[in-house]
């Protein structure tokens, strides 16, 4: 398992699901870029040399007999038409229209506020406790109802997001204050976070280890420490890890009791 999954050369190491189709889209997209840049080089060079201005004869601009062709251009339009439709409208479906069902899927809401990422698990009833603007204070960050008997036993983290490895990720995301970006670079994703509206985002990470969070949009003079990890860590450390939040939030004497109360988990600590 490596730690923490930095910057290399090119791309951030592609740690999901989605993330090798559109490394291999933007490879594509590359490759014929600079096929094109080449070509269309070695052609003003030959125009160059062709029509250049020699002793006794001044620089040719037109030549006579000879007419524009648009040949060029419709071969980069039909490349481009068939780019569209043969790749980015169905992979942006997938990713963007499509979700995994929620049955095989961990749901979390996201809550951002300038500067920090607010992260809220349902905990072992897998309801979400309600939510309310009038409760926001510094000591209750996303309003969570007290008196609401669905929020005593949830997860709620800072900065920090714990998702299982193979697993889909659903976030259901919204803001408090202003538009913020929610991007995990090696995860080739990026969702806005607008206030008064959810959004959804979700991946299905491959690799182990720690990944960067960080806000895509400029929201503030803090924009730039806006930055949270995401920790994917396996089957078992997820649910080992679930059980110790539940301790603490509940207050229940030991994490295997903690594990009991888990839908689905047995008694190991």
């Amino acid at each position: 398992m490596n730690d923490e999954w930095g910057y290399e050369w090119g791309l951030p190491v592609a740690a999901s699901s989605y993330a090798s189709d559109i490394d291999w889209l933007m490879g594509l997209l590359h490759a014929v870029m600079i096929f094109i840049f080449v070509a269309w080089g070695i052609f003003f060079v030959y125009c160059l040399f062709r029509y250049r201005a020699r002793d006794g004869q001044r620089a040719s601009y037109h030549q006579s007999g000879e007419s524009a062709s648009f040949i060029p251009d419709a071969l980069v339009l039909a490349f481009e038409v068939w780019l569209i439709l043969a790749f980015g409208i169905p992979l942006w479906a997938s990713i963007k229209q499509e979700t995994p069902p929620a049955k095989e899927s961990l749901t979390v809401h996201l809550i951002a506020q300038q500067f920090a990422w607010n992260f809220q698990y349902p905990g072992p009833d897998g309801k979400f406790g309600r939510r309310e603007v009038s409760l926001v204070s510094a000591e209750n960050a996303i309003g969570l109802d007290p008196d609401d008997p669905a929020s005593k036993d949830d997860i709620i983290t800072i900065n920090n997001l714990n998702v299982p490895v193979d697993k889909p990720t659903i976030l259901r995301m919204t803001s408090k204050d202003v538009i913020h970006n929610f991007q995990v670079a090696n995860f080739r994703n990026k969702q806005d976070l607008v206030p008064g509206l959810e959004t959804m985002l979700w991946f299905e990470p491959t690799l182990e280890g720690k990944f960067e969070i960080g806000c895509a949009q400029l929201c503030g003079l803090g924009h730039t420490k806006m930055v949270g990890n995401v920790l994917v860590q396996s089957e078992a450390d997820f649910a080992d890890w679930q059980k110790q939040q539940v301790a603490e939030r509940t207050g229940t004497s030991s994490t295997a009791d903690a594990g009991s109360i888990l839908p689905g988990a047995d008694s190991r600590s």
